[in-house]
């Protein structure tokens, strides 16, 4: 029998510079599997809407369905940033971008046999409060006008706090939005100078402090780990700044240093990025500092108050991870909206067109922007419920049926993870340790056949540590 207490962090166990080295490896973040650089670069779309069409009829009236926008417009570029934007001042591209992104929403609303019953819907980018309220506004009316929002559903949007006004909270509100996520990522003046996103402290408190007077349910903070300048007296000052407005949510990001595909990031020294060792040291601090509040570590990445509706889906099993990170739902189908969104059909993944104006090509042409993705095997389905559960339970019960591919491939993976005490197990299953818990993408490449079939992990990835 398998541990049935649920997925905790309450030791604090010191990691080793041997084990942070060892570790400290590219591996994927696995918000899918297999992971995107797996993915083949074309996709045949008419079989990709047969199966959304399958997929939806299965899930939509018990499940319901999850949407995800990606709006990429940004004033300012964030050196740090990996993801897909683009930089403008201009905001007349707001309409344009709201009319094709409808006109996408209507090319699959026309596959759907009956009312979307939309469970599940996050704003993401870029910056989506540069789009102003009003057209915020007409966007997701034409979505959820034809649409059913049932009681408990949960909506989120990310909020830049130099552009979120409280008119845009405001109207998010009365759309039915109930959490929003605010990217803080670091107090301190020179780390915001050298990743070019000077933001006062005053204008967090200030949509923190809106948004809990509107009646969001749930504020999230975002904050960043390993960025260059970070030092440990200036991650403890941003954290305790974060605590004293006691967010619900707390994401406390490893910096992705991937400059191969965010060109951006070369825009600083990277001799100012802090060693490995010091980023976790950092990664600790958080981690106490967090716990000492009244935060629950949950998998990666994300700390949530026991008030939290993530906490509970974390203490009862349910919590689950896609490409939105980790959610409360569990919708069995993710519509990615928008240039470069990425959609979930349990059966496959399909991701748009990566640029504006082949995205605005692809659907005025009446035509899905999908380019690129993967249609799952059986094993393919069966490996990822083993990855989901090691990120969002912490451990995982081996099927009789998949042990001979589990004994080629997995085995020995899972005995070196035993060998450092990041793991315990046996062919019954697999339970993460306390110290393994620092190393939850690690593990879960034990169960990546993917990767574990190439010789060395792809340079794509982001390092462990």
């Amino acid at each position: 029998m398998l541990n049935p207490l649920p997925f905790t962090f309450d030791l604090m166990q010191p990691v080793s510079l041997d084990l942070l080295n060892k570790y400290n490896v590219a591996i994927p973040r696995y918000t899918s599997y297999p992971t995107v650089p797996f993915w083949d670069e074309t996709i045949d779309s008419e079989h990709w809407e047969r199966m959304f069409v399958r997929r939806f009829e299965e899930s939509n009236e018990q499940e319901g369905i999850s949407v995800y926008i990606h709006l990429p417009f940004c004033e300012k570029l964030c050196t740090f940033c990996g993801c897909n934007k683009r930089i403008t001042t201009n905001h007349s591209v707001e309409e344009e971008y709201i009319e094709v992104l409808l006109q996408e929403w209507k090319l699959y609303r026309k596959s759907m046999s009956s009312k979307p019953v939309i469970r599940e819907l996050h704003i993401g980018g870029g910056t989506p409060t540069f789009f102003s309220p009003q057209n915020l506004q007409r966007m997701l009316q034409g979505i959820l006008a034809d649409s059913i929002v049932p009681k408990i559903h949960e909506f989120g949007f990310e909020g830049h706090p130099n552009n979120t006004t409280r008119e845009h909270l405001q109207t998010l509100f009365e759309l039915g939005f109930n959490r929003v996520s605010f990217g803080m990522q670091d107090s301190n003046p020179q780390v915001q100078e050298v990743i070019n996103r000077v933001q006062p402290l005053e204008n967090v408190r200030q949509v923190v402090e809106w948004a809990r007077e509107i009646g969001y349910e749930s504020v999230n903070l975002d904050l960043v780990y390993g960025l260059p300048l970070q030092t440990l007296p200036r991650i403890e000052k941003t954290i305790q700044d974060a605590i004293s407005m006691r967010p619900d949510r707390i994401a406390f990001y490893s910096y992705a240093h991937v400059p191969w595909t965010s060109k951006a990031q070369r825009l600083f020294d990277e001799n100012d990025l802090p060693e490995a060792s010091e980023k976790m040291q950092l990664y600790q601090k958080g981690k106490e500092l967090f716990r000492a509040a009244g935060y629950t570590d949950i998998g990666m990445d994300h700390f949530a108050l026991p008030s939290d509706l993530m906490f509970k889906a974390h203490k009862e099993g349910t919590l689950h991870r896609n490409f939105m990170g980790y959610t409360v739902q569990q919708t069995g189908l993710l519509l990615g909206l928008g240039v470069s969104s990425i959609s979930d059909i349990y059966y496959g993944f399909a991701q748009n067109k990566k640029t504006i104006q082949e995205y605005y090509q692809q659907i005025h042409a009446g035509e899905l922007a999908v380019f690129k993705g993967y249609f799952l095997s059986q094993m393919d389905q069966k490996m990822r419920q083993y990855i989901l559960d090691i990120a969002c339970q912490g451990k995982t019960h081996f099927h009789q049926e998949d042990l001979e591919v589990l004994r080629q491939y997995t085995f020995h993976e899972l005995d070196e993870l035993a060998i450092d005490d990041l793991v315990t197990w046996g062919e019954h299953g697999v339970i993460v340790t306390d110290l393994g818990k620092h190393f939850i993408r690690n593990i879960c490449k034990a169960f990546d056949l993917k990767l574990l079939a190439t010789a060395e992990a792809a340079p794509q990835f982001s390092r462990g540590v």
